[in-house]
């Protein structure tokens, strides 16, 4: 159950996460240019609400379309999501998650049942009007069918969050959200599930809670602190502030997860600190204006709307104090008594997860595992490091890497992709190990390295050295 709901979650931030750029300008275009914006300007705030209504869902569409139909199948999300987002009043950024993958599908079985069936000749007519037909009949059926019935859900949905909202209980959503997230299901919280939230609230206010739950960073750097200032561990002390540093201005919020874990009590630190703010921001009646994403002290303040930057930076304050005094007796008390290495901590997280889906658990966690593909060192000419989403993470361990190979005088290019979607030119793919699955699956072809920790990885060191060694 949990492996099909980690699938099916990664599978809607796939969608969205490629598109955060366009959330982000249309966030600060809301931010600058609406009425209660910094720089109020009518004409240019006309923009907010088409790039709103139509050009969000249609990309939205268009990459979930991709994901299952290729590059045709992203021609017929965008072409049948229209008819979705014309068939309602509400935003279809969920319609365009159905319509989307559904299209895809379709020109993906269409494709798949005429294969080897066109006369010579007839490829460019048939592609060209099967795309132009069966578009148009899914926008029929989604003017018809899917707006209307996701309207009808929506409604509930916003029902649902107004109640939430009124009686002010919408920060015991924290209880479930930060325990998530340690499992890396953060991106699919925020992205598959916030984000299409949080825009309904903007179309109506201007402003949205929903964007502030997950990316808080406040929380997590809390917990960096107190290792910082009282971990008994030198190692994990040591690596502490580096962490801090790049979860709190680089966003990257799967850098603490397994400082967490190694020491579980914590996750009633990261808990109190999100609920401590997620308060103070419900009773203030604060938002953002868009998705902070990556969730750094940064986007969290560039999307604060005009004349709640000190507000919206007190939240953040307030999570990382709370969290940082629970934290506290939690890391002094029990001390060498739960709290081990960063490997150990990762290691026990991928037990945890195989014993949860019925796997055997490893022997050993912190030995470089390899997929049985034999290539000679000398013909390694392409490296990819791969996480869930393909942004944040493995950006950041691609660039790690890649200053190391550097260093070793290797001709080796180094490049990031998401796990689902790993190049079929990699020839090495360097994945954190609770990824190793998915990676196996994705990159048969190449020879696969997992790590455990993305900041003091000794395998980015053996890496290097095994194909520095070898062509020597």
């Amino acid at each position: 159950m949990k492996a099909k709901i980690q699938t099916f979650g990664r599978f809607l931030s796939g969608m969205v996460m490629p598109n955060i750029g366009a959330f982000i300008a249309w966030g600060l275009l809301t931010a600058l240019f609406i009425e209660k914006g910094w720089f109020p300007n009518e004409q240019l705030s006309s923009i907010v609400s088409p790039m709103l209504t139509y050009v969000l869902p249609i990309l939205i569409a268009y990459q979930g379309g991709k994901m299952v139909g290729g590059d045709r199948g992203a021609l017929m999300g965008a072409i049948a999501t229209i008819g979705v987002i014309c068939g309602t009043e509400y935003t279809m950024f969920m319609g365009a998650m159905i319509m989307g993958p559904l299209a895809g599908l379709v020109i993906k079985k269409f494709d798949k049942a005429v294969d080897g069936h066109i006369p010579a000749g007839f490829e460019m007519i048939v592609n060209n009007f099967s795309v132009g037909i069966l578009g148009l009949i899914m926008a029929v059926i989604g003017y018809y069918l899917i707006g209307p019935f996701m309207g009808v859900i929506l409604g509930a949905l916003s029902a649902g969050v107004n109640v939430l909202v009124t009686h002010g209980i919408l920060p015991l959503v924290t209880v479930f959200v930060e325990p998530a997230k340690i499992l890396f299901l953060n991106n699919a919280i925020n992205h598959g599930i916030f984000s299409p939230l949080g825009a309904e609230q903007i179309a109506e206010t201007g402003k949205s809670v929903f964007y502030m739950i997950e990316s808080n960073p406040g929380a997590g750097t809390g917990v960096l602190l107190a290792y910082m200032f009282f971990s008994k561990d030198k190692k994990t002390k040591d690596s502490a502030p580096g962490a801090l540093i790049i979860h709190l201005f680089g966003g990257i919020h799967e850098i603490y997860f397994p400082y967490v874990l190694m020491n579980p009590l914590l996750l009633l630190a990261a808990i109190g600190g999100s609920l401590a703010a997620m308060t103070y921001y419900t009773v203030f009646d604060l938002g953002l204006s868009g998705p902070a994403s990556p969730g750094s002290i940064i986007a969290f303040l560039l999307m604060a709307p005009k004349g709640s930057t000190l507000a919206v930076l007190l939240g953040v304050v307030i999570a990382a104090v709370v969290s940082f005094v629970i934290a506290i007796p939690i890391i002094r008390l029990t001390g060498n008594k739960h709290e081990g290495s960063l490997e150990d901590a990762s290691a026990k997280m991928k037990d945890m997860k195989a014993a949860s889906k019925g796997e055997a658990v490893s022997a050993s966690a912190d030995a470089i595992e390899q997929q049985t593909v034999a290539i000679p060192a000398e013909k390694i000419k392409h490296i990819v490091f791969a996480c869930d989403a393909g942004m944040g993470s493995s950006a950041m361990g691609a660039s790690v890497l890649k200053k190391k190979i550097q260093k070793a005088g290797l001709d080796i290019e180094v490049t990031h992709a998401s796990v689902s979607s790993i190049p079929p030119e990699a020839q090495i793919v360097v994945t954190h190990q609770d990824l190793k699955e998915r990676a196996m699956k994705s990159a048969p072809q190449a020879r696969l390295v997992t790590i455990t920790n993305f900041m003091t990885a000794p395998e980015y060191d053996e890496l290097v050295e095994s194909l520095k060694t070898n062509k020597e």
